[in-house]
Formats: structure tokens, C-alpha cells, sequence
């Protein structure tokens, strides 16, 4: 997921990525799970992908690849255009989901 985070975050504004961001997801899983069901590759053929759990696993890893892409521009360049509300919003789901899963 890491790759779609910094993709939709290299050529999105902020306002593009909240309006865009399930629909461009659904795209993407969509396309992955044709690409899956069409495998030339043998190994893929032999592999039984659950694509449910593929799905909800990528699905989950969506705002945690953005946050590592947050980070990097905070690292970076703090000012950057790109830190704005949406990646905000996202780092903050995503601490809040680390801590509720250090409380259980």
C-alpha cells in the first residue's frame, strides 16, 4: 500500500484526496483483484489468495503507509504544501488505532 499512499500523495491536492480517496481505493482493489483472478503466473495459480483477507489487511495498511509518508515530509521539509489536514487526519487515526491496540 505503500506505493498507492505515495502515489495519491505525490499527484493529489488535499481536498483531491478527500474527495478521491474511497473511490480511487476501490479502483485500485478492484484492478488488484482482477489482475489477481487473471494471473498468467503459475505460482499465483497454486496460491489460494483469500482475497477477503488480502483486501481488509491492504485495506487497514492504507493510512499507516500515508502516516510513513507523512513522516518523511515532516522529517524533510515541514512547510511542504503536502502536510496538511488530510495527512493529519490520517496520522491521527492511525496513533489512535496503536492505542487502543496497546491497551487491550
Amino acid at each position: 500500500m505503500k506505493d498507492v499512499a505515495y502515489f495519491l500523495g505525490s499527484c493529489l491536492s488535499e481536498q483531491q484526496c478527500e474527495r478521491w480517496e474511497a473511490e480511487l481505493l476501490a479502483s485500485y482493489f478492484d484492478a488488484l483483484r482482477a489482475a489477481l483472478a487473471a494471473a498468467d503466473s503459475p505460482q499465483l495459480q497454486k496460491a489460494s489468495v483469500d482475497w477477503d483477507a488480502l483486501h481488509t489487511e491492504w485495506r487497514e495498511m492504507y493510512p499507516i503507509a500515508w502516516a510513513d509518508f507523512h513522516r518523511f515530509l515532516m522529517g524533510w521539509l515541514p512547510t511542504h504544501w503536502k502536510v496538511n489536514a488530510y495527512s493529519e487526519r490520517l496520522v491521527a487515526q492511525v496513533l489512535s488505532r496503536l492505542d487502543s491496540d496497546l491497551v487491550r
